[in-house]
């Protein structure tokens, strides 16, 4: 299925990690998103190895699992995989498609270059990146 341009820059918009780009820098980041097909029972992501791609869910649904149990289902507008765009840490869960499902994919190499090209996007990033971390209960003891 081939996404219209502003269904593409809505399904983006919808990523906290770029709340603070004007549509003009999301549609520089919907440029490098890929829109692929997969099959369900495609693994997306491995917990334990490097993330090297970052997912918005189109159509579909998938399942997070963390050491083997199930913590969530993400459907349409939804999206995993945000940390491999900025971090070599290896992923902290397993995403396995349950459907057949349309993905927007963009990985670290092509949203590395725009960065590189583009610092306000770069510094947009980060600053909701500093704002998700800062929001984190980080489990303070009592």
């Amino acid at each position: 299925m081939a996404l219209g341009k502003n269904r593409k820059l809505d399904l983006i918009k919808g990523v906290p990690l770029f709340e603070h780009c004007s549509k003009k820098e999301l549609e520089h980041i919907a440029l490098i998103a890929d829109e692929i097909d997969l099959p369900a029972g495609k693994k997306l992501i491995t917990e334990g190895e490097r993330g090297r791609e970052f997912f918005v869910i189109v159509s579909g649904e998938v399942e997070v699992r963390r050491n083997g149990r199930k913590i969530d289902t993400i459907g349409p507008g939804g999206f995993a995989g945000e940390m491999a765009l900025l971090s070599k840490a290896p992923r902290n869960a397993t995403v396995t498609a349950t459907t057949e499902v349309d993905v927007l994919v963009i990985t670290d190499r092509a949203f590395t270059t725009l960065l590189e090209k583009n610092t306000e996007i770069w510094l947009k990033v980060t600053r909701a990146l500093a704002e998700r971390l800062a929001n984190t209960d980080h489990g303070t003891p009592q």
